[in-house]
């Protein structure tokens, strides 16, 4: 019996690694086939909840002022919750905490002194959240939060899932950057181009 035990436990660990590969290989396919941030991001917070089996994700990105977190993706919190009013940074010591790139757990929203909305997780049937930085360069610029039902101590192993997942969110959201910064370049450089060029009477001012 303590062999099959052990033998469930074995196969039960393996099942979980290939479950979170299986979503990192799905969500790094996302990022090299579509230019789409939206998707990219939902299908992260989507993955969180389904792999992990928990009860919600959300990600949000810091404001151009660094004054708030907006939310970009979210996947099993209700529209109540959601709208529940702005995140604050200065108004939230674990959020503040994870922009220094810092791993924010919360065991028991109940007796947690840290959290902007700690009635409304409450109502929403929220006990426990782990917070995540998505950092791009050394700069955090969002964090990945994770959410259960119950008062919970995330594993390692949950972790560096989730670690994994807020990687790659960085990596998408930099991306996207990139894709916007070369767009604005080539509309300057068409403007510039049909400033210099007159099409076909001379050439271009160069």
């Amino acid at each position: 019996l303590k062999s099959l035990s052990s033998l469930g436990g074995i196969l039960a660990e393996r099942a979980r690694v290939w479950d979170e590969m299986q979503a990192l290989m799905r969500i790094s396919q996302s990022i090299n086939s579509t230019l789409s941030l939206n998707e990219v991001l939902s299908q992260i917070v989507e993955s969180a909840v389904s792999t992990l089996g928990i009860k919600a994700a959300s990600l949000r990105l810091l404001n151009a002022e660094k004054k708030r977190l907006e939310i970009k993706a979210a996947y099993g919190l209700s529209k109540t919750y959601l709208e529940k009013g702005t995140v604050e940074v200065q108004k939230s010591a674990i959020d503040r905490e994870c922009l220094k790139c810092k791993i924010v757990q919360v065991k028991d929203i109940r007796r947690d002194k840290r959290l902007q909305y700690p009635e409304e997780l409450l109502k929403e049937g929220i006990r426990a959240l782990i917070s995540l930085p998505l950092t791009v360069k050394g700069a955090v610029i969002g964090i990945l939060r994770a959410y259960l039902s119950m008062p919970y101590s995330f594993h390692e192993a949950e972790i560096e899932f989730l670690s994994a997942l807020a990687c790659q969110g960085a990596i998408a959201i930099e991306n996207a950057r990139l894709f916007e910064h070369i767009k604005s370049e080539y509309k300057e450089l068409t403007r510039d181009v049909w400033k210099w060029y007159d099409w076909g009477k001379r050439f271009p001012k160069i």
